[in-house]
């Protein structure tokens, strides 16, 4: 019974998430490893759920294991340029059919609809055309690309069209020209350009790792444009299968970031339902690479009670905050600041004017996934340009645990008694937390 209790609350948490994606474009990015994984009907059956909740999906899919393992068994070998196949003649007949092949199986999947299985009821159209029109990459450095292609142009309009009419749209690695050819195109480009061109909310990426691994591979929920091109270089140089798809798709993210799709997801293909925990609960499942994840500092509004209170509470607990109830947070919230990440908050802090020209920093708290990436020192920069606006000449607080964060950004350790008045006398001896004073230009 444990277990349905914990179903229950994280099904009623995941409801503001619902509600925020519906109505949204994301756009997904399957790669030919994701496509032969047996992790992919999981895949179909999460994306069928995102469908009926009213998410608008465009799927890009790819094929380079399977047109290499196709064009080995024909006997023609496969030459490549700066990291692009040279599609040849004789090969682009093999290519076109393994392409055709995995769309028809990916189709075939988002028809299943038996009884007892997830795509029971789902009656889910999905929609393929000639939505992407290419050209041929051409001759560069004495090197004739041939039936390899570009993109010219994605048919938003068109894709839209079908987005409206309720459809999914597959997309794959082939392009169209206006002369009647066909190309073969690099998955990558396709995906961020069609991203791009629908102006999708979200791009997921689904790559063969958690998401993107540090050195000490550990996970990184969340990266800013810098870290991705950081990352994207130290996993390229790494060279093996898994750490090259990671680079090419943060790569993906990268580009989409620098035209206006500003929130990409790196998910993992291999686990079950990771791509549901990413969406739809607080700490994600993934790497999360976004532009405006250091704009949303901003000042905290009631609406935001619930979400300061579940970022404190595990810090109250452990005796490293002094415990607030709703009801005080609600009467003190014009104090705090937060930021807010895919519409949740991660970090908080606050200012209480405790005089004229003196202000107390308190309840900084920052969410585990979410440390040492400077949100501290952003938080406290943001809280000091708060108390100038305020003519305050001087900041203090109070802490147990972070007096070294405090002295490396100014502060100066003071007795007691240098404390205002009226807070000398709220100070609580059983703490003993350190007074820490900064003077403000």
């Amino acid at each position: 019974m444990a277990n349905d209790k914990e179903i229950i609350e994280w099904f009623r948490a995941s409801t503001a998430y619902i509600n925020s994606h519906r109505g949204k474009t994301f756009v997904v990015f399957l790669s030919g490893e994701a496509l032969a994984h047996d992790n992919l009907p999981n895949i179909i059956f999460d994306l069928s759920l995102l469908h009926s909740l009213g998410v608008r999906l465009v799927i890009v899919h790819g094929s380079r294991p399977q047109i290499t393992e196709a064009l080995d068994k024909a006997g023609i070998s496969s030459e490549y340029s700066n990291n692009l196949r040279i599609t040849e003649a004789k090969s682009l007949e093999t290519v076109t059919a393994t392409v055709g092949k995995l769309s028809a199986q990916i189709e075939a999947l988002f028809s299943m609809g038996l009884r007892d299985s997830p795509m029971h009821g789902s009656n889910i159209n999905v929609c393929r055309g000639n939505f992407v029109t290419g050209k041929p990459v051409g001759v560069l450095d004495g090197v004739d690309y041939q039936f390899t292609g570009k993109i010219r142009k994605v048919q938003a309009t068109a894709i839209q069209q079908q987005l409206d009419a309720g459809n999914i749209v597959l997309l794959s690695n082939l392009g169209y020209s206006v002369t009647g050819e066909i190309f073969n195109l690099s998955a990558e480009e396709v995906v961020t350009e069609t991203a791009v061109a629908v102006n999708a909310e979200k791009l997921l990426l689904l790559v063969p790792t958690p998401g993107v691994m540090s050195s000490t591979n550990e996970l990184v929920p969340a990266l800013t444009e810098d870290d991705g091109k950081q990352y994207a270089d130290e996993l390229q140089q790494r060279g093996d299968d898994e750490s090259l798809s990671v680079s090419r798709a943060l790569r993906a993210a990268l580009r989409v970031n620098a035209n206006a799709v500003h929130r990409s997801h790196l998910i993992s293909y291999k686990e079950n339902g990771a791509m549901l925990l990413e969406l739809f609960t607080r700490d994600g499942h993934g790497s999360l690479l976004s532009r405006d994840s250091r704009d949303r500092l901003r000042d905290a509004t009631i609406e935001d009670v619930g979400g300061i209170l579940n970022l404190i509470k595990p810090l109250e607990e452990a005796g490293t905050l002094v415990a607030r109830s709703r009801e005080l947070l609600e009467n003190e919230i014009a104090n705090f600041i937060v930021v807010e990440l895919e519409e949740t908050i991660i970090a908080c802090a606050a200012l209480y004017p405790v005089s004229a020209q003196a202000g107390e920093v308190a309840c900084i708290a920052i969410h585990p996934n979410y440390q040492n990436n400077g949100l501290g020192k952003r938080l406290l920069e943001s809280l000091e340009k708060h108390a100038q606006a305020k003519a305050m000449s001087s900041l203090f607080t109070l802490t147990t645990e972070a007096s070294h964060f405090f002295l490396e950004n100014g502060y100066k350790e003071v007795s007691v008694d240098t404390l205002p008045s009226q807070r000398q006398q709220l100070y609580n001896l059983q703490r003993k937390s350190k007074v820490l004073l900064k003077k403000l230009d």
